[in-house]
């Protein structure tokens, strides 16, 4: 069981998106507040983010900057230049693959840009734990595969084939992954608290993998407490300090969080989503539905699809 896939996966929504962007000083694009997590890579010249709070950041070739909560942010050539509004259309499938280029009279920069959609309804706290700016420098032999996938996104836009459509939402999907993973193992070796350092504790990552390959199962404390190799008390207070939540608690919110996935992505009947996610009649999980989302499971389907 990949967790970190498996988190990614239930709360994505729309399609990626991806540009190549071509600027010339002066300039500046601005990403107001949207849906979307941003993620830049500067494959030629330098730049600066202007992030939603605190002082500007310099980016020069290879810094990958990732914005995981869109709360309007900037790239500019230097602070103080002028600013155009973008915003990616994710209803539009021809919009995941753009050629943007911004002319003036002064030095080139050259951007790989990616967008991605979570349904901040159900935003894991994973991606809460993630401070406003991830910020991975350019250094030489550090996130070798990072760079190889920035590589062929890179060629990929500036110079689409057939099937680079395809291609592309792949290579959209490993950059974000190999983003966090690379941020997630650095935070590790920093921090004694939260998801950084959860997925990379051997009781607290036994009892996830327990819980996410098999969500049906009506899992105990006891239960998790065994699989992680620590006494009931000890490991319930593992995991919430980790976790952000209880056992249990964490076990529903997946729970239900796998099931709006099932309701919004197909037609599955009611009692087959029950059963996936643990309960043992209809009437239970549309109760436990309600209960965190405020409405009846096929009321919530009807509203996504109508």
């Amino acid at each position: 069981m990949d967790w970190l896939s498996d988190v990614l996966t239930a709360i994505r929504s729309g399609q990626p998106h991806a540009a190549r962007t071509r600027a010339q000083a002066p300039w500046g694009v601005r990403f107001p507040p949207d849906d979307a997590a941003g993620c830049h890579v500067v494959l030629q010249g330098t730049c600066w983010v202007i992030p939603p709070s605190g002082p500007p950041l310099a980016l020069s070739v290879g810094d990958v900057v990732f914005v995981p909560r869109v709360t309007g942010y900037a790239l500019v050539d230097r602070p103080g230049s002028p600013e155009i509004e973008f915003r990616p259309r994710p209803d539009d499938d021809t919009s995941r693959l753009d050629q943007v280029n911004i002319h003036g009279e002064g030095a080139t920069t050259t951007l790989l840009c990616a967008a991605y959609y979570f349904d901040r309804d159900r935003s894991h706290p994973l991606l809460d734990d993630l401070p406003e700016i991830v910020l991975l420098p350019a250094e030489v032999g550090r996130h070798a595969s990072l760079r190889a996938v920035v590589e062929l996104l890179g060629n990929e836009l500036a110079d689409p084939q057939a099937g680079t459509t395809t291609i592309l939402s792949s290579l959209i999907d490993m950059l974000l992954l190999l983003i966090l993973r690379a941020w997630l193992n650095e935070q590790a070796a920093t921090t004694g608290t939260g998801w950084a350092t959860a997925l990379n504790d051997p009781a607290t990552k036994a009892a996830l993998r327990a819980i996410h390959s098999h969500p049906e199962r009506q899992w105990t404390v006891d239960q998790l407490a065994d699989l992680a190799g620590l006494s009931r008390a000890t490991f319930a207070k593992r995991f919430s300090t980790l976790a952000g939540r209880p056992p249990l608690a964490y076990l529903t919110w997946w729970r239900m969080t796998i099931a709006a996935r099932l309701l919004r992505d197909g037609d599955a009947p009611l009692r087959t989503i029950a059963m996936r996610t643990g309960y043992t009649s209809e009437f239970a999980f549309a109760k436990a539905f309600k209960r965190e989302y405020g409405q009846a499971p096929g009321q919530y389907r009807r509203h996504l699809t109508g």
